[in-house]
Protein backbone atom coordinates (compact mmCIF):
# COMPACT_ATOMS: atom_id res chain seq x y z
CA UNK A 1 0.00 0.00 0.00
CA UNK A 2 1.19 3.36 -1.13
CA UNK A 3 0.49 6.80 -0.42
CA UNK A 4 1.90 9.92 -1.40
CA UNK A 5 1.77 13.29 1.12
CA UNK A 6 2.03 16.43 -0.58
CA UNK A 7 3.09 19.75 1.65
CA UNK A 8 2.13 22.42 -0.24
CA UNK A 9 3.62 25.77 1.38
CA UNK A 10 3.69 29.22 0.37
CA UNK A 11 6.74 29.70 -1.95
CA UNK A 12 7.88 25.39 -1.73
CA UNK A 13 6.36 21.88 -2.22
CA UNK A 14 7.75 19.09 0.24
CA UNK A 15 6.46 15.23 -1.12
CA UNK A 16 6.87 12.02 0.45
CA UNK A 17 5.67 8.67 -1.34
CA UNK A 18 5.68 5.99 1.93
CA UNK A 19 5.01 2.26 1.34
CA UNK A 20 2.90 1.87 4.82
CA UNK A 21 3.37 -2.29 3.87
CA UNK A 22 6.72 -1.83 5.50
CA UNK A 23 6.08 2.06 6.79
CA UNK A 24 9.65 3.18 4.89
CA UNK A 25 9.76 6.08 2.26
CA UNK A 26 10.65 5.47 -1.34
CA UNK A 27 10.99 8.77 -2.41
CA UNK A 28 11.12 12.03 -1.32
CA UNK A 29 11.90 15.76 -1.81
CA UNK A 30 11.50 19.66 -1.91
CA UNK A 31 10.64 22.10 -4.58
CA UNK A 32 11.92 25.50 -3.63
CA UNK A 33 11.29 28.83 -4.22
CA UNK A 34 7.82 28.65 -6.41
CA UNK A 35 7.59 31.33 -8.92
CA UNK A 36 11.16 32.92 -8.44
CA UNK A 37 13.31 32.62 -11.41
CA UNK A 38 16.55 30.43 -9.24
CA UNK A 39 13.68 28.19 -8.17
CA UNK A 40 15.65 24.63 -7.43
CA UNK A 41 14.28 21.24 -6.53
CA UNK A 42 15.95 18.36 -4.45
CA UNK A 43 14.57 14.91 -5.23
CA UNK A 44 16.01 11.23 -3.07
CA UNK A 45 15.27 7.85 -3.77
CA UNK A 46 15.69 5.33 -0.93
CA UNK A 47 16.73 1.54 -2.14
CA UNK A 48 15.53 -1.36 0.25
CA UNK A 49 19.12 -1.56 1.72
CA UNK A 50 19.37 2.36 3.10
CA UNK A 51 21.29 3.91 0.17
CA UNK A 52 19.87 7.45 -0.86
CA UNK A 53 20.18 8.35 -4.73
CA UNK A 54 19.94 12.30 -4.31
CA UNK A 55 19.39 14.51 -7.79
CA UNK A 56 19.11 18.05 -7.78
CA UNK A 57 17.70 20.45 -10.27
CA UNK A 58 17.80 24.38 -10.45
CA UNK A 59 14.58 25.26 -13.38
CA UNK A 60 11.99 27.82 -13.61
CA UNK A 61 9.08 27.02 -11.06
CA UNK A 62 6.17 28.80 -12.32
CA UNK A 63 3.65 27.94 -9.85
CA UNK A 64 2.62 24.51 -7.33
CA UNK A 65 1.17 23.30 -10.62
CA UNK A 66 3.85 23.31 -12.45
CA UNK A 67 6.24 21.60 -9.19
CA UNK A 68 3.22 18.87 -8.72
CA UNK A 69 4.20 17.88 -12.37
CA UNK A 70 7.86 17.63 -11.92
CA UNK A 71 7.21 15.76 -9.19
CA UNK A 72 4.92 13.54 -10.43
CA UNK A 73 7.13 12.99 -13.29
CA UNK A 74 10.28 12.30 -11.26
CA UNK A 75 8.07 9.63 -9.22
CA UNK A 76 7.31 8.72 -12.44
CA UNK A 77 10.76 8.14 -13.88
CA UNK A 78 11.93 6.59 -10.58
CA UNK A 79 8.85 4.57 -10.01
CA UNK A 80 6.83 3.53 -12.93
CA UNK A 81 2.75 3.02 -12.63
CA UNK A 82 3.05 4.46 -9.17
CA UNK A 83 0.55 6.66 -9.27
CA UNK A 84 -1.80 4.41 -10.88
CA UNK A 85 -1.73 1.64 -7.84
CA UNK A 86 -1.98 4.68 -5.43
CA UNK A 87 -3.70 3.94 -2.09
CA UNK A 88 -4.46 7.48 -1.69
CA UNK A 89 -2.89 11.43 -1.51
CA UNK A 90 -2.60 12.91 1.80
CA UNK A 91 -2.29 16.68 2.17
CA UNK A 92 -0.91 19.07 5.24
CA UNK A 93 -3.40 21.80 5.88
CA UNK A 94 -2.53 24.46 8.64
CA UNK A 95 -5.37 25.52 9.54
CA UNK A 96 -9.08 23.70 10.02
CA UNK A 97 -10.67 26.61 12.55
CA UNK A 98 -13.34 25.02 14.11
CA UNK A 99 -14.97 23.39 11.62
CA UNK A 100 -12.13 20.05 11.20
CA UNK A 101 -11.85 18.22 14.35
CA UNK A 102 -10.06 15.35 12.40
CA UNK A 103 -8.80 14.63 9.06
CA UNK A 104 -11.38 14.79 6.06
CA UNK A 105 -11.77 13.11 2.91
CA UNK A 106 -11.48 15.88 0.13
CA UNK A 107 -14.63 17.05 -1.96
CA UNK A 108 -16.09 20.24 -3.03
CA UNK A 109 -17.34 21.33 0.56
CA UNK A 110 -14.19 20.51 2.36
CA UNK A 111 -12.40 22.53 -0.19
CA UNK A 112 -14.94 25.28 0.33
CA UNK A 113 -14.55 25.41 4.31
CA UNK A 114 -10.79 25.21 3.96
CA UNK A 115 -11.39 28.92 1.80
CA UNK A 116 -13.24 29.89 4.27
CA UNK A 117 -10.19 29.38 6.58
CA UNK A 118 -7.66 31.48 4.17
CA UNK A 119 -8.51 35.04 6.81
CA UNK A 120 -7.04 32.88 9.77
CA UNK A 121 -4.28 31.75 7.85
CA UNK A 122 -3.70 33.78 4.65
CA UNK A 123 0.12 32.71 4.21
CA UNK A 124 -0.41 28.86 4.32
CA UNK A 125 -4.08 28.30 3.64
CA UNK A 126 -4.04 29.35 -0.15
CA UNK A 127 -0.75 27.48 -0.82
CA UNK A 128 -2.28 24.48 0.61
CA UNK A 129 -5.71 24.66 -1.48
CA UNK A 130 -3.22 24.77 -5.03
CA UNK A 131 -1.64 22.00 -4.14
CA UNK A 132 -5.40 19.69 -3.41
CA UNK A 133 -6.85 21.53 -6.30
CA UNK A 134 -3.64 20.50 -8.49
CA UNK A 135 -3.49 17.20 -7.62
CA UNK A 136 -7.36 16.62 -7.72
CA UNK A 137 -6.84 17.68 -11.79
CA UNK A 138 -4.30 15.77 -12.21
CA UNK A 139 -5.45 12.74 -10.41
CA UNK A 140 -9.29 13.22 -10.36
CA UNK A 141 -10.09 9.79 -9.11
CA UNK A 142 -7.84 9.40 -6.23
CA UNK A 143 -8.78 9.39 -2.71
CA UNK A 144 -7.42 12.77 -1.00
CA UNK A 145 -7.38 13.43 2.48
CA UNK A 146 -6.79 16.52 4.13
CA UNK A 147 -4.72 16.52 7.84
CA UNK A 148 -4.91 19.75 10.00
CA UNK A 149 -2.48 20.85 11.95
CA UNK A 150 -5.23 22.49 14.38
CA UNK A 151 -7.23 19.75 14.46
CA UNK A 152 -5.18 17.75 17.53
CA UNK A 153 -5.99 21.10 19.47
CA UNK A 154 -9.89 20.62 18.99
CA UNK A 155 -9.74 18.83 22.60
CA UNK A 156 -8.79 21.83 24.32
CA UNK A 157 -11.14 22.90 27.22
CA UNK A 158 -12.81 26.49 26.99
CA UNK A 159 -11.16 27.47 29.68
CA UNK A 160 -8.25 27.18 27.73
CA UNK A 161 -8.79 27.93 24.40
CA UNK A 162 -10.92 31.08 25.00
CA UNK A 163 -9.30 34.81 25.50
CA UNK A 164 -10.70 36.97 28.11
CA UNK A 165 -12.21 39.39 25.20
CA UNK A 166 -15.62 40.31 24.44
CA UNK A 167 -17.80 37.19 23.81
CA UNK A 168 -18.69 38.27 20.49
CA UNK A 169 -15.49 37.88 19.42
CA UNK A 170 -15.64 34.35 19.65
CA UNK A 171 -19.51 33.79 18.85
CA UNK A 172 -18.81 36.34 15.81
CA UNK A 173 -15.44 36.03 14.67
CA UNK A 174 -13.96 32.38 16.31
CA UNK A 175 -11.19 34.38 17.50
CA UNK A 176 -9.41 32.03 19.85
CA UNK A 177 -6.68 29.73 20.43
CA UNK A 178 -6.20 27.62 17.76
CA UNK A 179 -2.44 25.94 18.06
CA UNK A 180 -0.34 24.77 15.54
CA UNK A 181 2.04 22.28 14.43
CA UNK A 182 -0.54 19.62 15.79
CA UNK A 183 0.40 17.18 13.01
CA UNK A 184 4.15 17.09 14.90
CA UNK A 185 2.49 16.82 18.30
CA UNK A 186 0.30 14.12 17.97
CA UNK A 187 2.84 11.92 16.24
CA UNK A 188 5.31 12.28 19.08
CA UNK A 189 2.82 11.68 21.44
CA UNK A 190 1.64 8.72 19.77
CA UNK A 191 5.80 7.53 19.57
CA UNK A 192 5.67 8.44 23.31
CA UNK A 193 2.87 6.37 24.52
CA UNK A 194 4.21 3.44 22.61
CA UNK A 195 7.91 3.52 24.10
CA UNK A 196 6.55 4.06 27.86
CA UNK A 197 3.43 1.90 27.73
CA UNK A 198 1.89 2.98 30.59
CA UNK A 199 0.03 1.39 33.34
CA UNK A 200 -2.60 3.98 33.91
CA UNK A 201 -2.60 7.54 33.00
CA UNK A 202 0.49 9.19 30.96
CA UNK A 203 0.96 13.30 31.21
CA UNK A 204 3.39 13.81 28.67
CA UNK A 205 4.55 17.98 28.05
CA UNK A 206 5.96 17.67 24.78
CA UNK A 207 8.22 20.22 23.05
CA UNK A 208 8.56 21.23 18.95
CA UNK A 209 11.50 22.90 18.63
CA UNK A 210 12.39 24.36 15.43
CA UNK A 211 12.94 27.70 13.41
CA UNK A 212 9.51 27.62 14.64
CA UNK A 213 8.88 26.20 18.38
CA UNK A 214 5.49 24.92 20.58
CA UNK A 215 4.80 23.31 23.53
CA UNK A 216 1.67 20.99 24.27
CA UNK A 217 0.18 19.60 27.36
CA UNK A 218 -1.43 15.90 26.81
CA UNK A 219 -3.17 14.11 29.40
CA UNK A 220 -3.76 10.49 27.73
CA UNK A 221 -3.25 10.98 24.28
CA UNK A 222 -5.61 14.23 24.28
CA UNK A 223 -4.40 17.80 24.41
CA UNK A 224 -5.71 19.81 27.39
CA UNK A 225 -3.17 23.28 26.19
CA UNK A 226 -0.85 24.36 23.77
CA UNK A 227 1.91 27.73 23.68
CA UNK A 228 0.24 29.07 20.03
CA UNK A 229 -2.57 30.97 19.85
CA UNK A 230 -4.67 32.34 17.16
CA UNK A 231 -1.43 32.51 15.10
CA UNK A 232 1.70 30.58 15.34
CA UNK A 233 3.37 33.98 16.69
CA UNK A 234 2.24 33.30 20.49
CA UNK A 235 3.70 30.85 23.06
CA UNK A 236 7.55 30.98 23.03
CA UNK A 237 10.62 32.48 21.67
CA UNK A 238 11.24 31.20 18.16
CA UNK A 239 14.18 31.70 15.09
CA UNK A 240 12.23 35.24 14.31
CA UNK A 241 9.10 35.13 15.96
CA UNK A 242 8.79 37.26 19.53
CA UNK A 243 6.60 34.41 21.21
CA UNK A 244 4.68 36.03 24.11
CA UNK A 245 4.72 40.04 24.71
CA UNK A 246 2.52 42.34 25.96
CA UNK A 247 -0.47 43.28 23.48
CA UNK A 248 -0.11 46.74 24.31
CA UNK A 249 3.27 46.56 22.84
CA UNK A 250 1.42 47.24 19.18
CA UNK A 251 0.23 50.42 20.29
CA UNK A 252 3.31 51.92 21.81
CA UNK A 253 5.24 51.12 18.53
CA UNK A 254 2.36 52.74 16.44
CA UNK A 255 2.35 55.45 18.04
CA UNK A 256 6.73 56.12 18.57
CA UNK A 257 7.62 54.79 15.74
CA UNK A 258 5.13 55.38 13.29
CA UNK A 259 4.97 52.34 12.25
CA UNK A 260 1.71 51.00 10.43
CA UNK A 261 -0.13 47.33 11.12
CA UNK A 262 1.81 45.21 8.29
CA UNK A 263 5.23 46.92 9.38
CA UNK A 264 4.76 45.59 13.23
CA UNK A 265 3.27 42.32 11.47
CA UNK A 266 6.52 41.96 9.80
CA UNK A 267 8.33 43.08 13.19
CA UNK A 268 7.06 40.56 15.21
CA UNK A 269 7.19 37.38 12.53
CA UNK A 270 10.36 38.18 10.90
CA UNK A 271 12.74 40.70 12.78
CA UNK A 272 11.77 39.53 16.67
CA UNK A 273 13.13 36.52 18.70
CA UNK A 274 16.30 34.88 18.16
CA UNK A 275 17.10 37.21 15.28
CA UNK A 276 15.81 40.04 16.76
CA UNK A 277 17.55 39.42 19.85
CA UNK A 278 21.32 38.38 18.47
CA UNK A 279 21.08 39.21 14.76
CA UNK A 280 20.91 35.46 13.66
CA UNK A 281 17.62 33.07 14.07
CA UNK A 282 19.68 29.93 13.56
CA UNK A 283 20.41 28.32 16.88
CA UNK A 284 23.90 26.66 15.89
CA UNK A 285 25.19 30.12 14.75
CA UNK A 286 23.31 31.46 17.91
CA UNK A 287 26.05 28.98 19.95
CA UNK A 288 28.64 29.81 17.82
CA UNK A 289 28.40 33.52 18.48
CA UNK A 290 27.79 32.59 22.04
CA UNK A 291 31.25 30.78 22.70
CA UNK A 292 32.75 33.34 21.28
CA UNK A 293 31.69 35.82 23.81
CA UNK A 294 28.84 37.64 22.75
CA UNK A 295 26.90 38.41 25.36
CA UNK A 296 23.47 38.99 23.20
CA UNK A 297 23.91 35.60 21.91
CA UNK A 298 24.09 34.52 25.71
CA UNK A 299 21.01 36.41 26.91
CA UNK A 300 19.30 35.32 24.09
CA UNK A 301 20.04 31.37 24.71
CA UNK A 302 19.45 32.12 28.35
CA UNK A 303 15.72 33.90 28.03
CA UNK A 304 14.73 30.72 25.29
CA UNK A 305 15.30 28.08 27.46
CA UNK A 306 13.70 30.24 30.62
CA UNK A 307 10.54 30.72 28.75
CA UNK A 308 10.28 26.92 27.94
CA UNK A 309 11.00 26.08 31.44
CA UNK A 310 8.10 28.81 32.35
CA UNK A 311 5.59 27.03 30.02
CA UNK A 312 6.49 23.29 31.32
CA UNK A 313 5.95 24.56 35.02
CA UNK A 314 2.78 25.55 33.54
CA UNK A 315 1.93 22.41 32.01
CA UNK A 316 3.09 20.56 35.25
CA UNK A 317 0.14 22.39 37.29
CA UNK A 318 -2.34 22.03 34.18
CA UNK A 319 -1.79 18.39 34.01
CA UNK A 320 -1.71 17.31 37.92
CA UNK A 321 1.96 16.57 37.79
CA UNK A 322 4.13 15.22 34.41
CA UNK A 323 4.96 11.51 33.52
CA UNK A 324 7.19 12.64 30.62
CA UNK A 325 8.84 15.56 28.92
CA UNK A 326 9.89 14.99 25.11
CA UNK A 327 11.79 16.90 22.88
CA UNK A 328 11.67 16.84 19.42
CA UNK A 329 12.23 19.57 16.15
CA UNK A 330 15.72 20.32 14.97
CA UNK A 331 16.57 22.08 17.87
CA UNK A 332 14.99 19.31 20.48
CA UNK A 333 15.92 16.55 18.59
CA UNK A 334 19.72 18.05 18.03
CA UNK A 335 20.77 20.41 20.26
CA UNK A 336 21.88 18.42 23.93
CA UNK A 337 22.78 21.94 25.63
CA UNK A 338 19.58 23.56 25.03
CA UNK A 339 18.37 20.27 26.45
CA UNK A 340 20.41 20.45 29.12
CA UNK A 341 20.12 23.92 30.13
CA UNK A 342 16.46 23.31 30.25
CA UNK A 343 16.48 20.44 31.90
CA UNK A 344 18.90 21.85 34.64
CA UNK A 345 16.33 24.59 35.33
CA UNK A 346 13.63 22.10 36.12
CA UNK A 347 15.43 19.57 38.89
CA UNK A 348 12.44 20.92 41.08
CA UNK A 349 10.21 19.03 39.04
CA UNK A 350 12.98 15.95 39.80
CA UNK A 351 13.85 16.01 36.51
CA UNK A 352 17.27 14.83 36.24
CA UNK A 353 19.25 13.81 33.24
CA UNK A 354 22.16 11.44 31.71
CA UNK A 355 25.02 12.43 30.09
CA UNK A 356 23.26 13.68 26.84
CA UNK A 357 23.90 12.48 22.75
CA UNK A 358 21.88 13.42 19.85
CA UNK A 359 20.06 11.34 17.45
CA UNK A 360 21.67 9.71 14.81
CA UNK A 361 19.96 8.45 11.51
CA UNK A 362 19.20 4.88 12.99
CA UNK A 363 17.72 6.26 15.95
CA UNK A 364 14.12 7.32 16.04
CA UNK A 365 13.88 7.51 19.94
CA UNK A 366 16.46 8.41 22.83
CA UNK A 367 15.74 7.79 26.71
CA UNK A 368 18.10 10.65 28.26
CA UNK A 369 16.23 10.66 31.70
CA UNK A 370 18.61 9.95 34.79
CA UNK A 371 17.80 6.68 36.57
CA UNK A 372 16.94 8.17 39.50
CA UNK A 373 14.96 11.26 37.61
CA UNK A 374 11.03 11.30 38.89
CA UNK A 375 9.96 12.22 35.36
CA UNK A 376 11.21 10.11 32.21
CA UNK A 377 12.90 12.45 29.42
CA UNK A 378 12.75 11.24 25.96
CA UNK A 379 14.15 12.60 22.53
CA UNK A 380 11.96 11.76 19.54
CA UNK A 381 12.51 12.13 15.96
CA UNK A 382 9.14 13.64 14.92
CA UNK A 383 8.04 12.43 11.24
CA UNK A 384 4.61 14.66 10.36
CA UNK A 385 4.94 13.23 7.10
CA UNK A 386 4.26 9.43 8.17
CA UNK A 387 1.49 10.84 10.46
CA UNK A 388 -0.26 12.90 7.25
CA UNK A 389 0.36 9.00 6.02
CA UNK A 390 -1.26 7.57 8.79
CA UNK A 391 -4.43 9.59 9.18
CA UNK A 392 -4.91 9.84 5.21
CA UNK A 393 -4.63 5.82 4.96
CA UNK A 394 -7.50 6.01 8.20
CA UNK A 395 -9.70 8.19 6.78
CA UNK A 396 -9.46 6.64 2.83
CA UNK A 397 -10.40 2.94 4.37
CA UNK A 398 -13.00 4.35 6.96
CA UNK A 399 -14.81 5.95 3.55
CA UNK A 400 -14.24 3.10 0.87
CA UNK A 401 -16.81 0.67 0.31
CA UNK A 402 -17.53 -2.89 1.97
Amino acid sequence: MRVLIINSGSSSLKFALFDMARVTVLLSGTVERIGEADSNSTFRCYSTGGDVTEQKQRLPVADHPAGLEQVLAYIEAKRPGTMQALHGIGHRVVHGGERFQAARLVDAEVLSQIADMVPLAPLHNPANLAGIKAMRRLWPRLPQVAVFDTAFFRTLPAHAYRYALPDALYQDHQVRRYGFHGISHQYISRQATEYLQPQNTLRLITLHLGNGASAAAIRDGVCIDTSMGMTPLAGLIMGTRCGDIDPALHFYLARTLDLDLNQIETLLNQNSGMKGLCGVSDMREVHRLADQGDARAQLAIEMYCYQICKYIGAYNIALDGLDALVFSGGIGENDAVIRQMICNKLSVLGVLVKQQTSLTDETDIMDIGATDSKVRVLVIKTNEALEIARQAVSVIDKNSPP
